[in-house]
């Protein structure tokens, strides 16, 4: 039985081991800074400038949650969107690689590291994708495999 929400998407069976996704890019500002900080991490070197500037990181930073809320969105822009995704299954090998300064550009690429159906739910795939975020001077900034569900077209394929 066809989804009416998802007949439109990509299913399981249309994406291919390897396959690379551009996400596209965000500059992240000193305001996005400061508004997710307030709500989600208020430690002083995401709030307060001159704390920053005195702390380990040497300015205002983002949080390194901030910065994989920032990829997820990018994700689902340039891919979920598209895809008869079921909702995410976790996360491994979370790596805030460099700090996301005040006026930083961040982009990168996902790419779809594993394939394979579910063994207890045939209607269902498994995606697994591999997350490179870097800065506009290339460095990387956030690595991550994430793994998602994603409706099969052919249950009994």
């Amino acid at each position: 039985m066809t989804n009416p929400v998802t007949q439109d998407r990509r299913h399981f069976e249309d994406l291919a081991l390897g396959e690379v996704i551009e996400l596209g890019q965000v500059t992240v500002t000193r305001d996005m800074i400061f508004t997710f900080a307030r709500e989600f991490d208020p430690l002083p070197f995401h709030l307060d400038e001159d704390a920053a500037r005195k702390s380990l990181l040497g300015g205002l930073a983002s949080s390194g949650w901030q910065t994989g809320a920032l990829s997820l969105r990018m994700l689902v822009d340039a891919f979920l969107g598209q895809v008869a995704s079921c909702g995410g299954l976790g996360f491994e090998n979370l790596k805030w690689k460099n700090p996301v300064m005040a006026g930083d550009t961040i982009g990168g690429t996902v790419t779809i590291a594993g394939l394979r159906r579910s063994s207890s739910h045939p209607q269902w795939g498994i995606v697994t994708l591999d997350f490179d975020i870097r800065n506009q001077a290339g460095k990387p900034v956030l690595t991550m495999r994430l793994a998602n569900l994603v409706e099969c077209r052919e249950v009994a394929a």
